[in-house]
């Protein structure tokens, strides 16, 4: 083999990536990428499933373009599969990583028109997308309303499932009606297709019936990638529309997690593998909870800790090629030489031969992907040779120690031989020569200065090389430091000198604790002396707790270095405390245990604090049993905690010159249980549909729930009943009971009181209250109902009273006849005292139906008989047209002129003018059946003058006109008379 080889294998600047060939592409090629950096160039073959493609083939489609392979019009049942690029010179070959192409595509949906979806409103609706077939599986999608682009937002109520195209509303009300098309996208092929119009029919209810949370919508068991970002999904109907919360049930939610969409949709970024777990999410509502668990997995892509590198190895020699990598699963490592798969689990030589140099790949793989690292071995051999590196001239301290390398280019490895001047040196207590060729000289004397040669042999032939060496002064510390105890913000001050040979340069540095201590990024602290070059004085400035440790000066010139130590003591606050943990724990109480931290002054006390959920992050102190822990102590009792309440706790020390960093927190530990104490408070309830009891009260807090299980016992009897009936309510979050019994007469008087239970037993009752049960819904409708159109746009209605006691208040419902349903009506509440109400918001010339009913909290009775009134024709919509403004000494008169009403407006009774000052809504209201008024002329001030027609109907459209005060007109005037005169001077002068 040549003595130095120019050239070298193939290594790969652009390999071919895995493809996606949309099927409708308007560009009718595919191409793969190959390129390889070699000497001499590479030449390419591809390969398609392990099979060698032949470009000569007749009809074929494939073609070689440099590297690169080119698929001309591509046909989905030939080209779909795997390929891999294999580039070769005369030193090897290597494989490039595979890479599938497949053909993309995303049809239309199905042409059946969709049946549409009819729910009551205060349910929850579920529209399926069912995306027509596609490749790749990811889809977008989004749901439009009616038209395009109108797209429908999401928020706490909606929600569109990015795994199922699904849109999901949790509470349907009359805004959502309308037709729905929902919009699958394919961001690799970039075309999106519309579904068929889905039709949303909401039927309106006159009891907006309470629905529990039910989670509709639930992440599956999910596997995840280390790095990547991924989206865990759950969304529920319910009425009201339920909050949606996410735990993660083995520890805390990761820090690198977000929840979106009105909390639909936990994101995780960048996840590790510490993020894996069972991941919950909690649906709730006034009426129930329902909740999901579903495990994370994280896995990783392979990735190398340690592969093959180009190397240059002796004939003859020993060589062990390795690769190393990591990945969940553990991946799996293949050897390649050239392009071809070897039948071996590592890769190791004894006796290196010219064969065994080549091209060689080792691939790791798992289920999630494939890694490669390439590299060339070359094996040569070679008579000695020193022209790359020559022996030189070499400096050595007196009395130290000095090693002359010896590194010729030779395979097989040579033999050495040294001579000095003339003589041949020989290993002796002093001299030594290595099987590398270096030659070491102890305990160096001025005699040794003079000319070294080395020889080297080997079975192609010798060479030599001759250097001299140099004895120069050894450098040796003259002061060294001395130890120093300071208190924190003092100085400290730490000498070092040293004396060396004149000729060489001399460097001092300073190391705390073996870490080098760079003077310029930490100059707020450290100052180097400047008493000569001699003199490495080091000055500790304002030292801090974290100054304190060994501090070590080196003296160092080009041959030789020494170094001297000292310790600084800095005294300050104590420490972190250390290794704070639970020994036990009761319901109340735990004992810590804790390793001090010390900073050379004794510790006075110390403070323990805690946190728990409740805390919001903060830290407080917690009660001790002894109340005060002296500073000899390591363990404490904490006492007066929560039972059932997972708590982390911290310790702090303190001394006489302060208190030092808190410790970190403890594992979460969880007190015991125990039986709950803490009563629900609020006992009331009354009302509801008849023959209920409806009991409320307010929840216990969470961290008065002491255990698991926890739930409510409600207990209740008839106000002259000595028994009481008791009911288990199991939600801790329930607010209310309601027992129905059709046994109980209307408004019945009950005692009631709720007590809280758990695993552990029941707590207190609450004190007793007293409320009612529900009365019946009125039995009776209003009588003698009857009412009149005063307006084109308002009614009154009038009828005679119910008990009072029977009802809480009436219900009018008025809506057009024929135009409008009875589910559009609109209403209009009195009070269980009035008799009679006011209707507006009407349309004109129109006949309305109208009812009234009574109502309670037991719902509404029957309705009267119904009444219809045809409201009035509109008054006229064009204002009348002011034709003068004429005054007379203090009066002003306006006139105008009617325009004629239009066919469907009412005819005009007379005319409203309303005069006032300009600014200011309120005024004086004439009435006048004539087209003109006289108004007083104001004396000072501008006023508006409206005029409007006045019909059965109501108000027309009004004309102004402004007028201003007579002194006005009197200045105009007086200014007129005062010009003249001044003309009639001039001209008489």
């Amino acid at each position: 083999m040549a003595d130095e080889a120019t050239g070298y294998g193939p290594v790969f600047e652009e390999q071919p990536v895995e493809t996606i060939y949309p099927e409708e592409s308007p560009e009718d090629r595919i191409t793969m990428n190959c390129r390889a950096r070699a000497s001499p160039p590479a030449t390419y073959k591809w390969r398609k499933d392990n099979t060698e493609i032949d470009f000569s083939a007749e009809g074929s489609h494939y073609s070689l373009m440099g590297g690169n392979l080119v698929i001309s019009s591509p046909v989905k049942e030939q080209h779909v599969g795997n390929y891999s690029c294999l580039a070769a010179n005369a030193f090897g070959a290597v494989v490039s990583r595979e890479a599938s192409v497949q053909f993309g595509y995303l049809d239309l949906f199905s042409s059946e028109e969709r049946e549409a979806v009819y729910v009551k409103e205060g349910q929850g609706a579920v529209l399926l997308c069912a995306p027509p077939p596609h490749y790749p599986a990811e889809l977008s999608f989004r749901w439009i309303l009616n038209e395009f682009p109108t797209f429908i937002p999401l928020d706490k109520r909606r929600f569109v499932s990015q795994i199922t195209g699904n849109l999901y509303i949790s509470k349907v009300d009359s805004s959502d009606s309308g037709n729905y098309s929902c919009i699958a996208s394919s961001p690799s092929i970039s075309k999106s297709v519309f579904s068929n119009y889905i039709p949303l029919v909401p039927l309106s209810e006159r009891h907006n019936r309470k629905y529990p949370a039910d989670l509709n919508v639930k992440f599956p068991d999910t596997t995840a990638l280390v790095g990547q970002n991924i989206t865990l999904e759950c969304f529920a109907l319910g009425n009201p529309v339920p909050d949606i919360m996410w735990k993660k049930v083995d520890g805390e939610l990761p820090s690198n997690h977000e929840v979106r969409t009105a909390g639909a949709h936990l994101h995780l970024f960048n996840v590790q593998f510490e993020d894996s777990g069972t991941y919950k999410c909690e649906a709730v509502n006034s009426k129930g909870k329902d909740y999901h668990t579903a495990r994370l997995s994280v896995e990783a892509f392979p990735e190398w800790v340690e592969h093959i590198t180009n190397t240059e190895k002796d004939l003859g020699s020993d060589y062990t090629m390795s690769c190393v990598a990591s990945g969940k699963p553990e991946p799996q490592i293949r050897w390649m030489k050239n392009g071809e798969l070897l039948d071996r689990k590592e890769m190791s030589f004894r006796s290196l031969t010219f064969d065994d140099s080549g091209m060689y790949q080792c691939i790791a793989a798992n289920r999630h992907g494939v890694i490669y690292a390439n590299a060339e071995l070359r094996v040569f051999a070679c008579a000695p040779t020193f022209r790359h590196n020559p022996l030189k001239r070499v400096l050595a301290p007196r009395n130290g120690r000095v090693v002359i390398k010896c590194r010729p280019k030779g395979a097989p490895k040579p033999t050495f031989t040294w001579s000095k001047d003339t003589e041949l040196l020989s290993n002796s207590t002093r001299v030594f020569i290595w099987e590398d060729g270096s030659l070491e000289i102890l305990n160096v004397t001025r005699a040794d200065e003079g000319r070294y040669t080395c020889f080297a042999e080997n079975d192609r032939g010798k060479a030599n090389s001759t250097g001299s060496l140099l004895v120069l002064e050894s450098t040796k510390i003259t002061l060294a430091p001395s130890s120093a105890d300071v208190k924190a913000g003092e100085n400290a001050l730490m000498h070092c000198a040293a004396s060396h040979d004149p000729s060489l340069d001399i460097a001092f540095i300073w190391s705390l604790d073996g870490h080098v201590i760079d003077l310029h990024t930490d100059s707020q602290h450290y100052e180097r002396g400047t008493n000569g070059s001699s003199n490495g004085a080091l000055l500790i400035k304002n030292a801090q707790l974290k100054h304190a440790g060994r501090y070590t000066c080196t003296a160092q010139t080009p041959i030789d270095n020494v170094a001297a130590s000292a310790h600084l003591v800095v005294r300050g606050p104590p420490g972190a405390p250390g290794g704070v943990r639970v020994m036990n724990k009761t319901e109340k109480s735990v004992t810590l245990q804790w390793s001090r931290g010390n900073n050379h002054s004794p510790i006075s006390k110390y403070t323990i604090q805690y946190r728990d959920a409740f805390s919001k992050g903060v830290w407080k102190n917690a009660t001790t049993s002894p109340p005060d822990v002296e500073g000899n102590a390591e363990k404490a009792t904490v006492v007066d905690l929560f039972p059932w309440t997972e708590y982390e706790f911290r310790v702090i020390a303190a001394n006489t010159l302060g208190t030092g960093e808190p410790s970190s927190p403890s594992p979460k530990e969880k007190t015991l249980d125990a039986i709950p104490v803490v009563a629900p408070s609020n006992i009331s309830g009354g009302g509801g549909t008849s023959r209920e009891l409806t009991i409320t009260w307010t929840p216990v807090q969470p961290q008065h729930y002491y255990g698991p299980n926890f739930g409510y016992i409600v207990a209740f009897r008839p106000y002259d009943n000595r028994e009481w009936r008791k009911v288990m309510v199991a939600d801790p979050l329930a607010r209310s009971y309601i027992h129905k019994d059709l046994t109980f007469p209307p408004l019945t008087k009950f005692q009631v009181k709720v007590k809280a239970f758990n695993s552990k037993g029941e707590g207190p009752f609450s004190l007793a209250a007293v409320i009612y049960s529900a009365q019946d819904a009125p039995s009776e409708a209003p009588a003698g109902f009857d009412g009149k159109a005063l307006s084109a746009t308002e009614a009154f209605v009038w009828w005679l009273p119910l008990p009072q006691d029977s009802i809480d208040g009436y219900q009018v419902k008025f809506w057009r006849n024929h135009e409008e349903s009875e589910g559009g009506a609109q209403t209009v509440t009195a009070s269980n005292t009035d008799t009679s109400t006011r209707l507006e918001g009407m349309k004109p010339n129109s006949n309305y139906l109208i009812e009234v009913w009574g109502y309670n909290t037991a719902g509404f009775g029957p309705p009267s008989e119904r009444l219809v009134i045809r409201t009035k024709k509109a008054p006229p919509s064009q204002p009348p047209r002011i034709t003068s403004k004429r005054m007379k000494g203090h009066t002003i008169n306006i006139a105008w002129e009617n325009s004629q009403p239009q066919p469907d407006e009412a005819a005009i009774d007379g005319y409203k003018v309303l005069y006032r000052k300009q600014g200011s809504s309120q005024g004086k209201l004439y009435t006048t059946s004539r087209r003109s008024i006289d108004l007083p002329l104001p004396s000072e001030g501008n006023y508006m003058v409206e005029v409007r027609a006045h019909t059965e109907g109501g108000d027309g459209a009004v004309a102004q006109i402004q007028i201003t005060g007579y002194k006005f007109h009197h200045l105009q005037f007086t200014g007129l008379l005062f010009t003249l005169v001044l003309f009639v001077r001039a001209r008489s002068l």
